[in-house]
């Protein structure tokens, strides 16, 4: 099997124009299996391409950290190339890619002994719609009893970054993986290992417990 001990991923330069060579019309899991079988260089060059960005921008958000980010991405492919025989035909490549990822990122964490810190300052919406969270932002200014009241955007951001660090795992898990990466429940649920009920369970949870504590820690600033 070829060797991927050197994974790079594009700089910011050129990560937009990246030649998308002779897979680019095979699918994610196409380019999965005939890996698998071939162990074909470019099937695999192709799928790193295609998930680069995306999966560093998660790692990075769920690590908070350039470096461990950057550490955690190239682990993840080479469990990937390592792993590739237990990737069975019907499966889905792009949750089975973030199930990896988020292993490596917990074992990054675990090994550096530090709380991550998770970014929602910019979330994305769901692709399919399914965006229940919708925006912490306008969860949070809807609660707000008056325009006098309202605080700076920055500062508002700041709040939630504390508040969903301070989440418990099993709901702060959901909420990156739904609200900032827009992921499908579906998908989300394949990643965690839980049915899809459970992942909106803990969106719903991990919306009221940031609601209850906006609410708890503004309550005197209320005329």
């Amino acid at each position: 099997m070829a060797s991927t001990s050197n994974i790079s991923r594009p700089s910011q330069a050129d990560a937009g124009g990246l030649p998308a060579g002779r897979w680019a019309a095979a699918s994610d899991e196409e380019l999965m299996l005939a890996y698998q079988k071939t162990s074909d260089a470019d099937a695999f060059a192709e799928l790193v391409r295609r998930y680069e960005r995306e999966l560093y921008s998660y790692l990075r958000r769920y690590l908070g950290d350039a470096t461990m980010a950057e550490d955690a991405f190239q682990a993840t492919f080479l469990q990937v190339h390592t792993k590739c025989q237990q990737f069975e035909a019907g499966r889905k490549v792009r949750p089975w890619l973030y199930a990896i990822a988020m292993h490596q990122a917990v074992d990054a964490l675990r090994r550096a002994k530090r709380q991550r810190v998770v970014s929602l300052d910019q979330p994305n919406a769901s692709p399919d719609g399914e965006g229940e969270l919708t925006t912490l932002l306008a969860m949070l200014d809807g609660e707000e009893p008056s325009p006098e009241l309202r605080l700076e955007a920055d500062e508002r951001r700041r709040w939630i970054r504390a508040a969903v660090d301070n989440l418990p795992e099993l709901l702060r898990s959901a909420v990156v993986l739904v609200y900032y990466q827009g992921l499908k429940y579906k998908e989300a649920a394949e990643i965690l290992k839980i049915p899809v009920g459970t992942v909106k369970s803990r969106l719903h949870a991990a919306l009221l417990k940031l609601h209850e504590a906006w609410q708890a820690e503004h309550r005197e600033e209320r005329p």
